[in-house]
């Protein structure tokens, strides 16, 4: 027998196509990801044509091998849910449109995803009870921010980077060091083999009154360091390997210094001690170890997001879909995307 509370969860909002069942927002029933890694790594980055193509032809079918691998129908559902945004535009409106042909075809309720919120309140996902009330830091290639998560409807925007989100950052340094894409397991491979100690890369805003963030100086010291100042990309011949090490190590210990230090500056002077973590840069070793052990001195609690949860993924929004369905906050069927974060807000102030 089905369970009850299913949602089915969409999410197309960059370069992985995903679908996910649910059960009363906590239960993964089911969640699969179709990656385009392959299709965009010659290009260093994500190109949205590129992107949303793949999000047709494959959104479909794995809709259609979820439910199956979750041993349910569409009539089973109580409802779908679907990432509304942030993210390209083009690829949001591939699973926004299914979505909501589905929602219409099947006589099922829309619920519209905020998928940065999903990612605040992803380390919920099979954990009974939620760890809330919690400071929550997302940290993916599109966006790097502080949330106070009260519940599960209740998030608050707290600060954003103004720039560079922490995953572009290690992209664009692992391009300069000539590695693989993405960067983030080719910098954290490479960063074994160096010194964090070697290179003193500047830590922005680390000491301010606020939970912004700010990363292009990072990227751009990398570079001068590398290349020299006025200059962008050339041969990395005149660095040894051990230099080029130290680099991507001592580039990774300035962004999680940031990382860390605001994350945890910011839930004490909030005086909230449950610390999560969620985004596709949350999977790296060491940003885990030090908050870990960041928060343990401060006798703070971490309750980090399984792995194959802090990529962009559809079981977060269902989940989170699943929430809002009982709250009776339901999209019209002439629901469209949005780019950014709907809640830009100010820098608060937590002094």
């Amino acid at each position: 027998m089905a369970r009850g509370g299913l949602v089915l969860g969409i999410e197309t909002s960059c370069d992985e196509t995903s679908a996910a069942v649910v059960a009363e927002g906590r239960d993964v029933l089911s969640s699969l990801v179709s990656s385009q890694v392959a299709l965009h790594e010659k290009y260093r980055g994500v190109v949205p044509e590129i992107a949303a193509r793949a999000h047709v032809e494959q959104l479909v079918p794995l809709v259609e091998h979820t439910l199956g691998e979750a041993c349910v129908g569409y009539g089973d559902l109580e409802a779908i849910a679907v990432t509304g945004g942030p993210g390209l535009v083009g690829a949001l409106l591939i699973g926004v449109t299914a979505a909501r042909t589905l929602a219409l075809t099947r006589g099922l309720p829309l619920v519209a995803v905020d998928h940065v919120e999903a990612h605040a309140t992803s380390a919920a996902l099979g954990v009974d009870p939620p760890p809330w009330p919690a400071v929550a830091l997302v940290v993916s290639g599109g966006h790097t921010a502080l949330y106070l998560v009260r519940g599960s409807l209740d998030v608050e925007l707290l600060g954003q980077t103004v720039d560079d989100a922490a995953g572009e950052a290690v992209d664009k340094v692992a391009a300069l060091l000539e590695l693989g894409y993405p960067g983030g397991p080719h910098i954290e491979r490479l960063a074994r083999d160096g010194r964090a100690d070697a290179i003193r890369f500047p830590r922005t805003w680390i000491d301010e009154p606020h939970a912004n963030f700010s990363f292009s100086g990072l990227k751009t010291a990398v570079l001068y360091h590398v290349h020299g100042v006025g200059n962008k990309y050339g041969s990395l011949r005149h660095l040894s390997p051990s230099e080029r090490a130290d680099v991507a190590a001592s580039f990774q210990a300035a962004l999680v210094d940031v990382l860390v230090t605001k994350t945890i500056v910011t839930a004490q002077r909030l005086g909230v001690g449950n610390v999560v973590i969620g985004g596709g840069v949350a999977v790296n070793g060491a940003l885990r170890g030090q908050l870990a052990a960041a928060c343990a001195a401060a006798g703070g609690r971490l309750h980090l997001t399984q792995p194959q949860y802090c990529t962009d993924n559809a079981a977060m929004i269902a989940a989170q879909g699943y929430h809002l369905l009982r709250a009776g906050r339901i999209a019209d069927l002439s629901l469209e995307p949005w780019a950014g974060l709907r809640r830009t807000g100010r820098a608060r102030a937590l002094q």
